[in-house]
C-alpha cells in the first residue's frame, strides 16, 4: 500500500490526528499550495512482514512530520510544499528495491529515505545510487550497509548517506554490560544467514575478533536459515562448552523459537543479549516471565538527552506522545524515523538548488545537525557516507506495571544516563 502524506492544515491535523493513526491510504491537505512548487520525498519501510515492528510508529511519525512541514520549506527565498509518499517493503529486499524504483521512476521523488535493517536500507540505497537520486537511511549497523553494498573505504558512494551505529559500538556496549557481571567468558553465538547475521558473525569485521581480544570464547555453530524451527544443534553446542552468555542478531520469531527450545532442553544461560529481536516491548511481553532479564543494545530511549531540530520535542516528549496517541509502549525506531525527516528538512533548507539532484546530494553530505538521536555529521566518518550515533546497552526488567527497558551500561556514551543495574537471569 502507498501512503501519501501531504502537508495538512493545523486544524485538520489536530481534528483528525487520532483517526489518522488508523493508517488511511491517502491524507490530503485542506490548504491549497497551488502557488508553491512541490518537493516529493519517498519513504520505504517494512509495514508488514516479520520486520513490521520497526514500522509500528510510521503513521504517527509521518503525520507529525507532515504537520511540521505544513507551512512549507523555505529555500533561497522561495516556499516549497513537501509531499511524502510512503511505500511498504513487506520486509522483503526484492520488494524494497521494487517500490524504491517505483518512487524514483514513477513518482519522480526528489529525495528518498528508508529505515529498518539491511533488508530495507540496502536495496533502496542501491536503487537510489543507480538512478542518481539523493538517499538518506538509518536503522542498520553501518558495516552491513556499507560493505554489504560493496562500498570501498575512501571512495564510498555519490548519492547515498547513512546514519547509525556500527558493530564496533554494539560489541563495546555488550562487553561493557557483560564485564560488570563477572560471569564466565564463554559465549554462544546465534547468527542467521542474512545480511545482518553474516555481518555480525563475520570473522574479520564482526563479533569474533573483538570478543577474543576481550578474553571471551565464542562458539559459533554456523549460520541458520531465518524462520528455522529447530535450534537443537545450537543448544547442544552451547551446553557442551558451558556457555553462560548467548548473543547474536535475530528476528523476533527466531528468538522465540530458540528461547522456548532452550527451556525445553534445559539450557539456562546467565545472560542473553540479542540484537534486533529484543528491541520491542511487544516481543518481551509475548515471552511472559521468560522475557524478564533479556538484554539488547539501546539506540534511543526517552532518557536520551536529545531534542528534535524539527519540532523542539525532547526524546521523552516524542516517546510519551506516541504512547498517548497509540496506547502502545514507545519503541526505539521512533527516534530514528523522526530523525530521518529532521535531516530531510535541514537538507531542503540548505540545498543551493532544489531542482538539481546533485545540489541536494551535496547538501546531504554537508549535514551537521543535532537531532533527537544525537549529532548527524557525515564529515566525521568512519567511512564516507556514514555518520555514527551513540549507543548504550539495556535490560528488560519486569515491574508492577509491565516491562521497562533499563539502560545498564553507558561507558561509550556517558551523556546518556543509566537507569538501572544489570541482573543475571534466573
Amino acid at each position: 500500500m502507498t501512503h501519501i502524506f501531504k502537508t495538512p492544515s493545523r486544524r485538520g491535523f489536530l481534528a483528525g490526528g487520532s483517526a489518522l493513526l488508523a493508517a488511511p491510504a491517502l491524507l490530503r491537505s485542506t490548504r491549497a499550495y497551488a502557488a508553491n512548487p512541490v518537493l516529493r520525498v519517498g519513504h520505504v519501510s517494512p509495514r508488514t512482514g516479520p520486520l513490521a515492528g520497526f514500522a509500528e510508529a510510521d503513521d504517527y511519525v509521518l503525520q507529525a512530520v507532515a504537520e511540521a512541514f505544513a507551512g512549507g520549506i523555505e529555500n533561497n527565498g522561495k516556499t516549497w510544499s513537501v509531499e511524502i509518499i510512503s511505500k511498504d517493503s513487506q520486509s522483503n529486499p526484492n520488494r524494497a528495491a521494487e517500490v524504491a524504483a517505483d518512487l524514483i521512476l514513477g513518482d519522480e521523488v526528489d529525495l528518498i529515505v528508508a529505515a529498518s535493517t539491511p533488508d530495507t536500507v540496502n536495496p533502496v540505497s542501491d536503487q537510489a545510487e543507480i538512478n542518481e537520486v539523493p538517499c538518506i537511511t538509518t536503522d542498520c549497523p553501518w558495516q552491513p550497509y556499507f560493505f554489504g553494498r560493496n562500498g570501498v573505504p575512501g571512495q564510498g558512494f555519490d548519492y547515498t548517506y547513512h546514519f547509525f551505529w556500527g558493530l564496533e559500538d554494539v560489541i563495546a556496549a555488550f562487553l561493557d554490560m557483560w564485564d560488570a557481571t563477572g560471569v564466565q567468558k564463554v559465549v554462544g553465538g546465534l547468527f542467521p544467514n542474512d545480511a545482518d547475521g553474516n555481518a555480525w558473525g563475520d570473522p574479520e569485521l564482526g563479533l569474533p575478533k573483538p570478543l577474543a581480544a576481550a578474553g571471551y570464547a565464542l562458539t559459533d555453530p554456523g549460520r541458520y536459515q531465518p524462520l528455522t524451527d529447530d535450534f537443537s544443534t545450537y543448544i547442544a553446542a552451547f551446553k557442551e562448552v558451558g556457555a553462560e552468555i548467548v548473543t547474536g542478531n535475530m528476528i523476533a520469531p527466531d528468538f522465540a523459537t530458540f528461547w522456548a527450545q532452550a527451556a525445553q532442553q534445559g539450557f539456562s544461560p546467565k545472560i542473553v543479549t540479542i540484537g534486533k529481536a529484543l528491541l520491542f516491548p511487544s516481543v518481551i511481553e509475548a515471552l511472559g516471565d521468560r522475557g524478564d532479564g533479556l538484554s539488547s543494545e539501546v539506540w534511543w530511549s526517552p532518557s536520551h538527552p536529545f531534542s528534535s531540530s524539527l519540532t523542539g520535542a525532547s526524546a521523552r516528549e516524542l516517546a510519551e506522545g506516541y504512547a498517548a496517541a497509540s496506547g502502545r509502549p514507545w519503541t526505539q525506531p521512533i527516534g530514528f524515523k523522526h530523525a530521518l525527516f529532521e535531516v530531510v528538512a535541514d537538507v531542503l533548507r540548505r540545498a543551493e538548488d532544489l531542482e538539481d539532484y546533485e545540489a541536494i546530494a551535496a547538501a546531504v553530505g554537508g549535514t551537521k545537525l543535532d537531532t533527537i538521536v544525537g549529532p548527524v555529521d557525515w564529515s566525521t566518518g568512519p567511512v564516507r557516507n556514514v555518520s555514527k550515533t551513540p549507543l548504550v546497552a539495556g535490560q528488560w526488567q519486569k515491574e508492577a506495571e509491565g516491562y521497562d527497558l533499563k539502560i545498564v551500561a553507558n561507558s561509550a556514551a556517558p551523556q546518556i544516563p543509566l537507569t538501572g543495574e544489570m541482573k543475571l537471569l534466573g
